[in-house]
């Protein structure tokens, strides 16, 4: 059976963008200033800032279409990824996306993790 990776992809994108306008990130208020000073106080509606990908293996023959499509990247140390680029600095958003677009491939047979950091 021959996996039209084009589809998928897009299939798995718009779940993510889906998941990602869906979440509602936790606001926070972030307050600093210089010492001595009066501190200031900043309200930061979309939450922690952060990044997301999609890590999968670079063997298979998913990970040699988004490669050569241009929608994956090496990553660290081994396999490749897809950069979640989508959402501003919101890392709650990115998160979901990732998640739903990994697990879109997952459900196709592609095992692929979903991956965040904070900034």
């Amino acid at each position: 059976m021959t996996v039209d990776f084009g589809s998928l992809y897009e299939t798995a994108h718009a779940a993510g963008m889906a998941a990602g306008y869906g979440n509602k990130p936790t606001p926070m208020v972030v307050t600093g200033g210089v010492p001595g000073e009066a501190a200031e106080s900043w309200y930061v509606s979309e939450g922690c800032c952060g990044f997301a990908w999609i890590e999968f293996k670079g063997t298979t023959p998913w990970a040699r279409w988004a490669k050569a499509a241009g929608k994956a990247r090496k990553s660290y140390p081994t396999g490749y990824s897809i950069w979640v680029s989508e959402f501003g600095q919101s890392v709650d958003r990115k998160e979901a996306y990732a998640r739903a677009f990994a697990k879109v491939l997952t459900d196709h047979g592609i095992a692929a993790y979903p991956n965040s950091r904070l900034d």
